[in-house]
């Protein structure tokens, strides 16, 4: 009996030894893996903190090459007191090409960029381009010469206006020579001008009302301001587009960057490769750009523009910061689209 006895218990501690050897093996796996896990966590955290230093780093970077750029054309505007009108040709040339620089600067380091301060170097840059068409216009305020403009086609006599007072400016479409180019106060027009006329170069549409404008080129930047109850079409912008003031308009946009400020009831068809941003608007909605002339992919070229890449409805909200979707910006339904601009006139 005490024989059968072991042999039952040598069988048995033989059936157990193999459970134990599967019980050893998954719990070497299960600290194997947990110790996989803490490496890898220990990684990640590594990695998470050397990735807030990199962008700390180029932010620092940022920082000091934009105020060092900015210090630049702050310089050379300065410089160009006094200086006759060959040096001030070759300054705002200078000027001009420093300041499509910098705003490609800004649009190269949106990646790693705060909200905060891509909206702070934007606001630097827009001011300083003021500034630059301000010192442009006070030192060379001689030469002008109009576009080719034409009256609304079919459209019955206007009242005389008013002669403007003798401190307001004279109320008529007009440009500014050198790198400097637009229309400005004038009402109920078309104005159209070619690729000779902008490429390359600032355009300034201002203080205009139900007007029809064609920009059919690429110039190096377009400003809009004071803009009321208007179509604006644009060929491929280099850089930015600026629109700020306007009410009740149409805007057909390609361009770097939009930058919306101070506008309502605006219906804008865009092409942007990098962001469009909208501050203190309501009312604006968003569809693809769709317009099309004679030679714009040959503008789409010469402005660098990616044609694939358009980000039209990834609208920034420096004055919605919650997570859910800005009360002040729409995509315009697509029922609502204009499909046909052979069709638009003068409002």
């Amino acid at each position: 009996m005490a024989l059968v006895g072991e042999k039952e218990k040598r069988e048995q501690l033989t059936e157990e030894i193999p459970e134990l050897d599967r019980r050893k093996e998954k719990m070497v796996e299960i600290l194997q893996r947990r110790d996989q896990e803490r490496q890898q966590g220990v990684e990640r955290r590594k990695l998470a903190k050397d990735v807030i230093t990199v962008k700390e780093e180029k932010a620092n970077f940022f920082t000091s090459a934009f105020s060092e750029e900015k210090s630049a054309i702050e310089a050379l505007l300065a410089s160009c007191e006094g200086a006759d009108r060959t040096a001030l040709t070759a300054s705002f040339e200078e000027i001009s090409q420093k300041m499509q620089r910098l705003q490609k600067f800004i649009n190269d380091s949106m990646m790693f960029l705060s909200a905060y301060e891509l909206r702070q170097a934007q606001a630097a840059v827009q001011k300083l381009q003021g500034a630059v068409v301000e010192k442009r216009d006070e030192c060379l305020p001689k030469k002008k010469f109009a576009f080719k403009s034409r009256r609304k086609e079919n459209a019955g006599p206007k009242e005389p206006k008013p002669s403007p007072p003798s401190d307001t400016k004279a109320v008529q479409p007009r440009v500014i020579e050198q790198n400097l180019c637009g229309f400005s106060d004038a009402d109920s027009q078309v104005l159209v001008s070619s690729a000779d006329e902008i490429n390359g170069k600032d355009v300034l549409l201002t203080r205009l009302s139900n007007c029809f404008v064609k920009l059919l080129g690429s110039p190096n930047t377009l400003h809009v301001k004071n803009i009321t109850n208007s179509k604006v079409l644009c060929g491929p912008v280099s850089t930015s587009v600026f629109v700020d003031q306007s009410a009740g308009c149409t805007f057909a946009f390609a361009c770097q960057q939009l930058r919306t400020h101070n506008t309502k009831d605006a219906n804008v068809y865009l092409h942007v490769t990098s962001r469009a941003i909208v501050e203190d608007c309501n009312g604006v909605s968003f569809a693809p750009f769709n317009w099309t002339y004679e030679g714009i992919e040959r503008d789409f070229e010469q402005a660098g523009l990616d044609r694939a890449k358009n980000n039209w409805n990834i609208i920034d909200d420096f004055n919605w910061l919650a997570p859910d979707h800005s009360p002040n910006w729409s995509i315009l339904p697509e029922e609502s689209r204009i499909t046909d601009w052979d069709e638009l006139s003068a409002p």
